[in-house]
């Protein structure tokens, strides 16, 4: 059964990449969750995908939690006109408290930090550290080539298929939402000892 989803963590790109079309994405996500009445939780950055997904949440009078390691700040990185600002020491630290003030994750494009990110919490979920479902936000396909890549550590024995199939895959909001919910609140057996 479908739980309500209060707040969802968006892992997301610091930079602006090279299509602006992921950039608008990023930006709709925000400004729709906050038309749903569910609030963000991101990693505070005030530039990229990062900044357009705050952007357009705030813009829409959302809730905006942003969790920041205290080196960033430092760097000019983050931005401080959030709903809640969480200043940590470590990267382990802010990971650890976006999951707990969150009920799911969403992916957004990204690169190499939005991969760890993402990729450390859905193991989270398949050992049993937390529950809180995992979704790729697939716009324009962009996650295509790494889900082949996953289907890949399937078929060589390394990932189970429940694994892979219980990862949401959805290019518009209302079916991250909706897959995100459905997942909420499910029990998810330790992978690890195979049962």
């Amino acid at each position: 059964m479908a739980r309500e989803l209060r707040r969802v963590a968006v892992f997301c790109a610091s930079s602006t990449g090279t299509d602006e079309d992921l950039v608008r994405a990023a930006y709709d996500v925000g400004r729709g969750l906050a038309e749903r009445g569910i609030g963000l939780v991101y990693g505070a950055g005030g530039h990229g995908l990062m900044g357009a997904v705050s952007d357009g949440a705030l813009e829409a009078g959302g809730e905006v939690i942003g969790v920041i390691p205290r080196s960033m700040v430092e760097r000019e990185w983050g931005r401080a006109d959030l709903t809640e600002l969480h200043v940590v020491e470590t990267m382990h630290e802010r990971k650890a408290l976006m999951a707990e003030k969150a009920d799911a994750f969403l992916c957004l494009p990204g690169g190499l930090g939005t991969l760890e990110e993402i990729v450390e919490v859905w193991s989270w979920r398949q050992i049993g550290f937390n529950d809180d479902p995992v979704c790729f936000f697939d716009t324009k396909g962009f996650w295509q080539p790494l889900l082949g890549a996953l289907q890949g550590l399937v078929d060589a024995g390394f990932v189970r298929q429940d694994v892979l199939d219980d990862v949401v895959v959805a290019d518009d909001l209302d079916a991250a939402l909706a897959g995100l919910a459905d997942r909420v609140g499910a029990t998810f057996v330790d992978k690890l000892r195979g049962t």
